[in-house]
């Protein structure tokens, strides 16, 4: 008996959430592991959003709501889009899911023919270019190393676009190097996006509200406003407000492409949970200090672990400038041998290393198209990162 199609044999499970997992395990069993693999923030939900959940529990908000969102959800969105971005959007012009990765796999569906090409700059986040082979496209991966400060250059864009071309993927801050762009560096990508009139833009935006500067958020379409039309900005709930176990993501672009993934959601997963719509409306509109006060805890923990890295001669890093991921350059480790001689041939090889040797648990650079490098997420205690950066020095320097 067969149970998987063949399509489905090219993909793979997330990456992150299998070393996660595997670090569990050895939790479980006793081993002190630190895992540093997920981008999950340690925070409680605020109390206040909390409690806009249980009021809706308590007034009955537990039934089938539309497809993409309630009235009240897609209201808070639009004065959000407003307020911080000064974008103004309809509620037609929005669409809720369940989870921004929703809302990435409904605009790709709505809009791509067997064959369509999509552009990803790398490194990339790791359902992107899973989510186009499942739905019939092609992606073409545009190399942004370190060199490049993992950013794409509007050269490297003009030259990679076609008429083959239907979507660019952009993610700032990036997930995982946390690369951001000024409002200068994404006018220029949009002069080129302007040139191919078939290409559409999605920007997922969800690591908006955790930015380090020294440049300011800029949304794609905050620059590039002639290109609304083409344009899908994509958020959620989950990074800046703790709330990734409420599964609400959202969508702003054009009414038509949002009508069509709201017909796709129709019938695929249905609204997303009435209870976390309620939740998500008093997060956007409620009091922003959970906001600011986590922001400002995750600089001294990107701090914490760029200091302690740095001290780790061959390891280059650029300091992230927004999200909560370091992503170190490692290639003066690759082709060491740890202490039993085990020769380490790639960056996959040595993220196994630091959770067999060091007990640390990180992502390597493969599985987000750009070797070799891995990526620390630092949304976890100073404790935990001081012993993590610790272990990580002291495994390195093992390697011969």
């Amino acid at each position: 008996m067969k149970y998987e199609a063949d399509l489905i044999k090219k993909i793979k499970a997330s990456p992150a959430m299998a070393i996660s997992m595997k670090a569990r395990q050895l939790s479980a069993s006793g081993v002190d592991v630190v895992d540093l693999s997920v981008g999950e923030p340690d925070f409680a939900t605020p109390a206040h959003i909390v409690d806009a959940a249980i009021a809706a529990m308590r007034r009955g908000d537990t039934h089938y709501t539309a497809a993409d969102g309630t009235a009240e959800l897609k209201d808070a969105i639009v004065e959000k889009f407003r307020r911080e971005n000064d974008l103004d959007f309809s509620r037609d012009q929005i669409s809720a899911a369940n989870g921004a990765k929703q809302i990435i796999f409904n605009a790709l569906m709505a809009t791509l023919e067997p064959g369509d090409e999509v552009v990803v700059p790398t490194p990339y986040w790791v359902s992107y270019t899973d989510m186009v082979t499942l739905l019939g496209g092609t992606f073409k991966l545009l190399p942004c190393g370190y060199d490049e400060d993992y950013k794409l250059t509007p050269e490297k864009l003009d030259a990679a676009l076609s008429d083959r071309t239907r979507w660019l993927l952009l993610n700032a801050p990036n997930n995982p190097s946390g690369a951001g762009y000024t409002r200068d560096e994404m006018r220029a990508l949009g002069d080129v996006v302007a040139r191919y009139p078939n290409v559409l833009v999605l920007s997922d935006e969800i690591y908006e509200q955790i930015t380090y500067g020294p440049a300011a958020f800029c949304s794609f379409l905050g620059a590039c406003p002639e290109l609304r039309d083409r344009v899908v900005l994509v958020n959620g709930v989950s990074k800046a407000y703790a709330m990734t176990g409420w599964r609400i993501g959202f969508a702003a672009g054009p009414a038509e492409l949002i009508s069509v993934m709201a017909k796709i959601q129709s019938q695929s997963t249905s609204n997303p949970c009435s209870i976390s719509q309620a939740a998500a409306a008093a997060a956007l509109t409620g009091p922003q200090d959970f906001v600011r006060e986590a922001l400002a805890e995750y600089k001294a923990r990107r701090d914490l672990v760029l200091d302690g890295l740095r001290s780790v001669s061959g390891l280059r890093l650029r300091a992230p400038e927004g999200a909560f991921y370091v992503f170190p350059e490692c290639s003066a480790f690759i082709n060491g041998r740890s202490a039993d001689g085990t020769a380490i041939e790639n960056d996959t090889q040595l993220a196994a290393y630091l959770l067999q040797e060091a007990r640390v648990a990180v992502v390597p650079g493969a599985a987000f198209g750009s070797e070799p490098c891995f990526r620390i997420s630092f949304a976890t205690s100073r404790t935990n990162l001081e012993k993590a950066v610790d272990r990580i020095g002291r495994a390195l320097t093992r390697l011969t």
